[in-house]
């Protein structure tokens, strides 16, 4: 296959970019990437110097393409289906690419920061950052409940890239900040996308991997339901 994807199940930026991959069964070579093996870690490396996950290959142009947003707009161009991630109208595009930004930004950056903190040695955590980080996240939830009072995705009538960047996100962040009941439109929205089939077949994947998330205690039991051996 054309087309080479190198990632790691539980990443979220990863889970990004699958859920857009899954969205129009475009065909693909899943790769795992170790970068703890050196060898591994220099051939990727190799393919893109920052040898951050994910990283989309397209062997039939020669391509490298790096960054999950850049990723899912580039199958959009050159490998579109039935859901288009991208809108024609202008518009609307802008505010797909709005709301993806905002999703990034705003709830993957500090989600990613508090499990982060959780991954240094107890001697190094700062628990300001944390506080910050769940701060942000509140404010985050505010402005998505209100984005999707009337809407069925972020960014309108249509999945889009937006919503692509709102699953993993919101994933893991209610894991770290759960919703609560001044988020209800939030949390309705949270549920249309786990309805979602690519959304379910990502989080599906990811499950034999969920031990090892830093916050596993925090999964709610209905993700872990199928993982083996639960």
């Amino acid at each position: 296959m054309a087309l080479i994807l190198y990632s790691h199940p539980l990443a979220s930026y990863c889970w990004k970019v699958l859920i857009a991959l899954y969205e129009n069964d475009t065909a693909f070579t899943h790769q795992s990437v170790d970068l703890g093996d050196p060898a591994a870690k220099a051939a990727f490396t190799a393919l893109w110097p920052t040898a951050k996950i994910p990283l989309l290959q397209d062997t039939s142009r020669n391509r490298v393409v790096p960054e999950a947003s850049i990723q899912i707009e580039y199958l959009d161009q050159h490998y579109p289906g039935r859901t288009r991630l991208l809108p024609s109208a202008p518009e609307l595009c802008l505010e797909a690419r709005l709301w993806d930004r905002i999703f990034d930004a705003y709830v993957m950056t500090p989600m990613q920061d508090i499990v982060a903190n959780r991954l240094r040695d107890e001697r190094e955590r700062d628990p300001r950052r944390v506080t910050d980080a769940e701060a942000a996240l509140r404010m985050a939830y505010d402005l998505i409940d209100m984005q999707v009072i009337e809407r069925e995705w972020a960014a309108g009538a249509s999945f889009s890239l937006a919503d692509c960047a709102a699953a993993p996100s919101l994933f893991y962040a209610s894991t770290l900040v759960p919703f609560d009941a001044s988020h209800p439109h939030l949390a309705a929205y949270f549920e249309r996308l786990l309805a979602r089939p690519s959304v379910a077949r990502t989080i599906a994947e990811a499950r034999p991997y969920f031990r090892f998330y830093p916050f596993q205690e925090s999964i709610p039991a209905r993700f872990l339901a199928s993982a083996p051996g639960s």
